[in-house]
């Protein structure tokens, strides 16, 4: 029986996912300990200031390669080395141009206490390093070799955590600056590392002819997906360091590792799905929809019981970061619905992804950042972290909303007027 269930692809891959995610989960754990203690609430503020900023146009480092790389490979492993090979190219030829966009960025967006210095390391470190770690786990996803994904979503989060280590040996009380360092350095090392594991495991990339006019497109709505999402997710935190005080992003940033680190199960799962979502949306939403259903309830038992620990737990956390941070048990308690409405909307907007709706997924993400930024705007001046919290809220309520508007509509519609999922690479 036991053998039977871990033998489906989906249960043994979520297995992977979720020791992988379980071991860094620790990992983080052992390294924000650190970090937020080490750093103090005003420069780990800093720090997650920097780190959201990059955050936005992060995405745009390697335009949606990797998904493309996943859909593509999931349906024909034969095009790997051409779809690695562009992923790789596409991320080296963007970054540079992207860090540049960011520095220039970051004289408006963050305070001039902030040196930029160390938004250029963190840009190098997530535009480059993280791009290239991602996507390298995306080539084994493809393959729904998770187990490879796994090792490699912890290796960054154990090199962080061995510079953190070193960091605080030498320096005790270090500036976000010298962590700027360190977060660099990691980077670099565990970029190098997993470009090595896939070549070994999984083959040498190929650069063949130059991306597509259709998948140049695709690739800009993955991109600007993970954008949206990013911007409704950490934009609140750069505004905070610029419309609100260093001390107030630091305890808000706080609260908001601590919910995505209850997402963590949920994401093994979404990340142990991604790919049969693309097989099951070649008949279009209802079927994909049809098999994100018996997940999505798993997800919301899940994520009711992690909101009521977070309501009753939330107190231990600053016996544990310190007292300079005793407000982020509040912050946790405002947040702690947030888990419940991302599986509701992550599991939806990836059943139109998988049916080829990216764009639309991509649209209704772009609008939800909108609203966020607006109404941050009137929120964060008036009442800092705790605005934050009420908008994060609101927004993550409007995109379940909105997705699940999408998802209807699309199911309803004949299978003839629904643009087909399916279409074959063009080489051209």
């Amino acid at each position: 029986m036991i053998k039977s269930i871990f033998g489906r692809p989906l249960v043994r891959n979520t297995v992977w996912m979720l020791c992988g995610q379980g071991l860094r989960l620790v990992i983080q754990a052992l390294y924000f300990i650190e970090i937020a203690r080490s750093l103090g609430a005003t420069n780990y503020g800093a720090f997650i200031g920097v780190v959201a900023l990059v955050g936005i146009v992060y995405p745009y480092g390697a335009l949606g390669s990797g998904n493309l790389l996943i859909k593509n490979v999931s349906r024909d492993p034969s095009l790997f080395s051409i779809y690695w090979g562009r992923a790789l190219a596409t991320t080296a030829a963007t970054s540079f141009f992207l860090l540049a966009v960011v520095l220039g960025a970051s004289r408006f967006a963050l305070p001039r206490t902030i040196p930029l210095l160390l938004v250029a390391l963190c840009a190098g470190a997530d535009l480059l390093g993280m791009n290239v770690i991602t996507i390298s786990g995306q080539a084994f996803q493809a393959f729904e070799r998770l187990n490879w994904t796994a090792t490699i979503n912890a290796m960054i989060s154990a090199g962080r955590l061995l510079g953190a280590l070193l960091l605080i040996a030498v320096h005790p009380h270090p500036s976000a600056l010298q962590w700027g360092y360190l977060y660099f350095g990691s980077s670099v090392v565990v970029a190098t590392a997993a470009i090595s594991l896939v070549w070994a495991k999984l083959g040498r990339p190929r650069l063949g002819p130059p991306r597509s006019r259709g998948e140049l497109r695709e690739g800009f709505f993955f991109s600007a997906s993970l954008s949206s999402q990013t911007i409704y997710n950490d934009i609140d935190k750069t505004m905070l360091a610029r419309l609100g005080t260093l001390d107030a992003t630091g305890i808000y940033g706080a609260a908001y590792r601590i919910i995505d680190v209850s997402f963590v199960p949920i994401t093994a799962l979404l990340y142990s799905a991604y790919p049969n979502f693309f097989r099951a949306g070649a008949g279009g939403v209802r079927e994909s929809f049809r098999y994100a259903k018996p997940l999505l309830v798993r997800t919301l038992g899940y994520s009711t019981c992690v909101c009521v620990a977070l309501l009753l737990c939330a107190g231990i956390v600053p016996h544990i970061l310190g007292a300079e941070y005793a407000r982020t048990a509040e912050a946790i308690r405002w947040l702690a619905p947030l888990p419940m409405l991302r599986g509701v909307h992550y599991f939806l907007s990836d059943s139109l992804t998988g049916a080829g709706h990216q764009g639309l997924r991509a649209g209704i993400q772009a609008s939800i950042a909108v609203f966020n930024v607006l109404v941050n705007f009137w929120l964060i001046p008036a009442y800092s972290w705790r605005g934050a919290a009420w908008s994060s809220i609101a927004s993550d309520a409007l995109l379940a909303c909105a997705a699940g508007a999408a998802v209807y509509w699309l199911s309803r519609r004949p299978r003839s007027a629904v643009s087909k999922a399916v279409a074959a690479p063009e080489f051209n």
